[in-house]
């Protein structure tokens, strides 16, 4: 039963209130057929509204089944709705996109009925209205009064308490009104039917029970119910709207209106399409720089030295807090500009070296070491025999063979163009360069000269030095050592049977499409022939006379740090041992110490190159900071800065391009505004059956879920479709192919992104829409 006690309704625009209801008091029996008549104004479709409770009343009590509704929430209104009433309107409201099945299951699905089972009773009551056969139509296929039919259908489908009818036979003519008063006559049997009408002879001839009003006010009843207190049992049903029936809604109603919306998903996908084409350049260029490194710089060798030194070009200056460019202050600041800079010293040992040794050698080109020791070489010029100084005539170890792969580097990346590469520990090779040239200091450091500039091959080639060991070369002379002959002529220590011979067995040049960083020009020999001079000098007199010595067994001169005299012994420099600054130095450069001043590490790839940094990383774990040993990886410099210039690019790119986004989210706030505005009554209609507010909000979001995805699919699909001409272009102008690569992780990331940027653009316009009012959306057209 439901009851109204002393319901009272107002309605203000602006200074003017009209009083819809004035203090009613009315009681409904379960089953019963109730005409409510008066003139236009009287306040009959206010009382049926909030009889529906789709409108609130302003004092009173609304009492269902012993409850009042005091205190109801907007979800109890929603529950009451769906569950306990059932309207049927004069204009019929049926959903337009829907077809006449998906209209009548609607409040059905807002009561979580499975599928099968809406399916089974909507059938039922469409049989009992008549149209089963007209299920799949939809509503603009009817007539008035089968339209008429469905909306009675639906009203029953969930089996309410009550239903309710405004002016159900307003809009149809005489004798389908006849049929659909005949229909709801029979409903009234088993439910209260209440059911407005302004026509007299039409309540007479099927309401059971007569009430007038007029101003708001009852002015008869022809059969009063007399109230009874009732027990508070009424509890009925929360409803709800899943996504997914959200989505089947807003589908249906896009697919309406598909050409505006394939429209608008091309609009708003212009973004994606240009962001997806920016990031798929950027991938390709991505990954053709990452080829070229790989192949350019893969050889490139890691370099140990014994000072590592990084500069913090941003640190430069005052402190950060407190520097001011171009300060008008009449003073100068100073600064330590040492503080910029990070050096490392790097102590390179024996056992050091014995680990770089033991790396995987598959992973290795080759190994070169630069050492301190001067080894005692000497060359035949005009029939006179002088010291090389090894410094000026290039003299530098090349990268030794791979013991594993038992790969050659000289051979692998230098071609012969003249003689062969070394095969003996004594064979030394002439490196040129790629213009076949040789600075002129190293060829008259070598003893190769010739009057018109150019020297030919086979005068050089066979070219053969001599090296002494130092109990030969040294003698000793009172407490210093000299060199054991006449200054300028040492013709009798390279005739000597102990001179080893040193023959230049070829003349290389690095490879045209080599992938390494080449040698510099000069002579270069093997490290086997460092350590053989190495080992036989640790023993030698004049290096056990400098280990028992404090001073420069040399010259004399003391170690010193301002140490800087030099002499000329034997038609040899000697400066470079007689400046050292220690004793260790001297030492060094006389072949005492076999640890080498640096090591250069080519390895055979860049994925090899990755390795060998991490075996070298792994020496220094649980190391202080002052015992590690750094490296220079030059490839993984370059790759690093052209990584980051490309990562700049493309982010200013996208950023341009995320413009047509921001676009496109307000376009598509707007879109889905003009939405609210034409699905208004759908609105009413919807709220009327049950659905919440934020079910409201659903139908709307999956409007922009959905043309965020067509949006989103239709941007990517597009983009890649124009990487084939952007990469026919592209390889027409650079040579390079397949430069635009879009990457299918990127794609899925920026069809997400469509969905989010519709979904928030659409977010107000869906919430305008949960806050209509349900009697005002119904009477929109």
């Amino acid at each position: 039963m439901i009851q109204l006690k002393k319901i009272k309704k107002t309605y203000t625009t602006g200074d003017f209130t009209q009083v819809a209801l004035n203090e009613i008091d009315l009681s409904f029996r379960a089953n019963e057929f109730v005409a409510i008549l008066g003139q236009s104004g009287s306040g009959k479709t206010t009382l049926l509204n909030i009889l529906g409770g789709l409108d609130q009343y302003d004092s009173g009590d609304l009492i269902i089944n012993g409850r009042s509704t005091k205190n109801f929430k907007d979800s109890d209104w929603d529950a009451y709705r769906n569950n306990s009433v059932g309207f049927v309107f004069q204009s019929y409201n049926l959903i337009p996109h829907l077809n006449i099945l998906d209209n009548i299951e609607m409040s059905m699905t807002l009561s979580g009925i499975s599928m099968s089972e809406k399916k089974e009773r909507a059938l039922e009551v469409l049989e009992r209205v008549g149209l089963k056969e007209h299920a799949k139509k939809k509503p603009n296929q009817l007539s008035g009064g089968q339209m008429q039919r469905v909306a009675i259908a639906r009203a029953l489908v969930n089996n309410p308490d009550i239903i309710l009818a405004d002016e159900p036979t307003g809009a149809l003519d005489s004798e389908t009104s006849v049929q659909i008063m005949d229909l709801i006559s029979e409903i009234a049997k088993d439910k209260l039917v209440v059911m407005v009408t302004h026509n007299p002879d039409l309540a007479k001839s099927y309401a059971d029970r007569i009430v007038e009003l007029s101003d708001g006010s009852v002015v008869s009843d022809s059969d009063p119910y007399s109230e009874k207190d009732e027990v508070d049992n009424y509890n009925p049903k929360k409803t709800s709207m899943s996504f997914f029936t959200a989505l089947k809604l807003s589908g249906k109603n896009i697919l309406a209106k598909k050409w505006r919306t394939a429209l608008t998903s091309f609009a708003s996908s212009i973004g994606i399409i240009g962001v997806a084409l920016v990031l798929a350049l950027s991938n390709g260029f991505d990954i053709q720089i990452s080829e070229y490194e790989k192949g350019t710089l893969s050889n490139y060798p890691i370099q140990i030295t014994q000072t590592a030194m990084n500069i913090d070009m941003s640190a430069m200056g005052n402190d950060e807090e407190e520097a001011v460019e171009y300060p008008k202050d009449e003073v100068v600041y100073s600064y330590d500009s040492s503080e910029n800079n990070v050096t490392h010293t790097n102590t390179i040992t024996e056992e050091y070296v014995d680990y770089v040794e033991d790396m995987d050698s598959s992973l290795i080109d080759g190994i070169s070491y630069t050492r301190s020791v001067n080894m005692n070489i000497l060359k035949m010029e005009d029939g006179k025999a002088t010291s090389v100084n090894q410094s000026t005539a290039g003299f530098s170890t090349y990268p030794s063979k791979s013991e594993s792969t038992d790969s050659d580097f000289l051979e692998e990346n230098y071609d012969v163009l003249a003689g062969s590469l070394p095969k003996d520990t004594n064979d030394i090779v002439l490196i040129v360069d790629e213009y076949n040239q040789v600075d002129v200091s190293i060829l008259n450091e070598l003893g190769l000269t010739s009057d018109d500039e150019e020297i030919k091959f086979d005068d050089i080639v066979g070219t053969e030095y001599k090296l002494l060991y130092n109990d030969d070369y040294y003698t000793k002379s009172g407490d210093y050592y000299v060199v054991n002959g006449t200054p300028t002529d040492l013709s009798d220590l390279y005739n000597s049977e102990n001179a080893e011979t040193l023959t230049v067995t070829g003349i290389i040049r690095i490879k045209e499409d080599t992938n390494v960083s080449g040698l510099s020009t000069g002579i270069a020999y093997s490290d086997d022939l460092a350590k053989k001079f190495i080992e036989n000098a640790k023993q030698s007199e004049v290096v056990l006379a400098q280990e028992a010595a404090d001073y420069n067994v040399l010259n004399g001169s003391v170690f010193s740090s301002n140490d800087s005299s030099g002499s000329t012994m034997g038609g040899r420099n000697t400066s470079s041992l007689g400046s050292t600054q220690t004793k260790d130095d001297v030492l060094a450069q006389l072949g005492a110490s076999s640890v080498p001043t640096s090591i250069s590490i080519y390895p055979v790839d860049f994925d090899s190159k990755e390795k060998i940094t991490e075996y070298l990383d792994d020496w220094n774990d649980g190391l202080a900071d002052t015992d590690q040993i750094q490296y220079t990886d030059m490839a993984e410099m370059i790759t690093t800065l052209s990584g980051s210039i490309m990562s700049a690019i493309t982010i200013v790119l996208v950023a341009f391009a995320a413009i047509s986004l921001v676009v496109s989210m307000i376009m598509i706030g707007i879109i889905i505004y003009i939405s609210v505005l034409e699905r208004t009554r759908e609105i009413g209609v919807l709220r009327s059956l049950g659905a919440r507010k934020k079910d409201i909000t659903r139908v709307f979001n999956a409007e922009t879920f959905i043309i965020g995805t067509c949006s989103g699919l239709l941007g990517i699909l597009i983009a890649y479709l124009l990487t084939f001409p952007v990469n026919s272009v592209l390889e027409g102008m650079t040579d390079l192919a397949n430069i635009a690569q879009l990457d299918p992780v990127v794609a899925i990331g920026l069809v997400a992104l469509s969905v989010i940027l519709t979904m928030i653009g659409g977010f107000i316009p869906a919430k305008m829409a949960a806050k209509k009012d349900p009697v005002e959306a119904l009477r929109s057209e």
